[in-house]
C-alpha cells in the first residue's frame, strides 16, 4: 500500500469543518479562496494532533522540542490571510523581531506581514532581520530552512530577470552576511521541522 509523503489538514474557520488530505491539490481546491488554516505533516498523527489542538500555526509536532544551538532562527510563509508572513526567534521559540523593528510593522503573533511578496522574498527579508540582530546583539549563530535563500541570495547571487527589490535586498542581506561572517558568525540550515521560527504555512 502507497504511503503518502505528506498530510495536509485543513481547517476552514468560516464553515468550523476540518479534515485532512494526501496531497496539495486537493488540498489547495478546498481551501482556495476561503477563510481557511492549513498545513503540511509528515505524520497523519502529527496533522491529527495540530487539528485537535486547535489549528494553530504556532503549536509544533513533538519532535520539533529537541534541544537547539542558542542563536538566531528565521523562516517566513505564506498562509495566514494569504499573505507572506516573516518569523525570527530564538531557540526558544520567542520572537526577536521588536528589537530590530517598529512594533507597529508587527502583527498579533509576533510576525511581520509583508504584502504583495514571495515566500522567497520573505525568508531573504527573515535572513536580512536576522542578521541585523546578530550583528547588533553579538549574537554567532544564525539557522534558516530556505537553501535558496542560504546558499545564493543571502551572498548576492540572483537572478537579474528578478524583481529589482529582490535585487536590492539580496544585495543588502549579502553586505550584512559579508560582515557577520567576518566578525566570527555563522550562518546554517536547520529543517523546517526542527526550526522554531517555522511558521508552518508549507505546502
Amino acid at each position: 500500500m502507497h504511503k503518502p509523503n505528506k498530510y495536509y489538514a485543513y481547517l476552514l474557520t468560516d464553515k468550523n469543518r476540518s479534515g485532512i488530505v494526501e496531497n496539495w491539490k486537493e488540498c489547495e481546491k478546498i481551501v482556495s479562496g476561503k477563510d481557511a488554516r492549513y498545513k503540511s505533516f509528515a505524520s497523519k498523527t502529527d496533522a491529527e494532533n495540530w487539528l485537535k489542538n486547535g489549528a494553530n500555526y504556532e503549536i509544533k509536532p513533538p519532535k520539533a522540542l529537541k534541544k537547539l544551538e542558542k542563536g538566531i532562527y528565521f523562516d517566513s510563509g505564506t498562509g495566514r490571510d494569504q499573505r507572506v508572513e516573516v518569523s525570527v526567534t530564538d531557540e526558544s521559540g520567542k520572537d526577536l523581531l521588536e528589537k530590530i523593528i517598529p512594533k507597529i510593522k508587527i502583527n498579533k503573533f509576533g510576525k511581520h506581514p509583508v504584502p504583495k511578496a514571495t515566500n522567497n522574498y520573505g525568508e531573504l527579508l527573515a535572513c536580512k532581520f536576522a542578521l541585523k540582530l546578530a550583528l547588533k546583539f553579538g549574537i554567532k549563530h544564525i539557522f534558516g530552512d530556505s537553501k535558496l535563500v542560504l546558499d545564493y541570495w543571502s551572498k548576492g547571487f540572483i537572478k537579474k530577470d528578478l524583481p529589482k527589490k529582490t535585487q536590492k535586498l539580496s544585495t543588502e542581506t549579502s553586505e550584512l552576511r559579508n560582515a557577520f561572517e567576518n566578525n566570527g558568525g555563522k550562518i546554517e540550515f536547520i529543517e523546517g521541522d526542527y526550526n522554531p521560527a517555522d511558521l508552518g504555512f508549507h505546502r
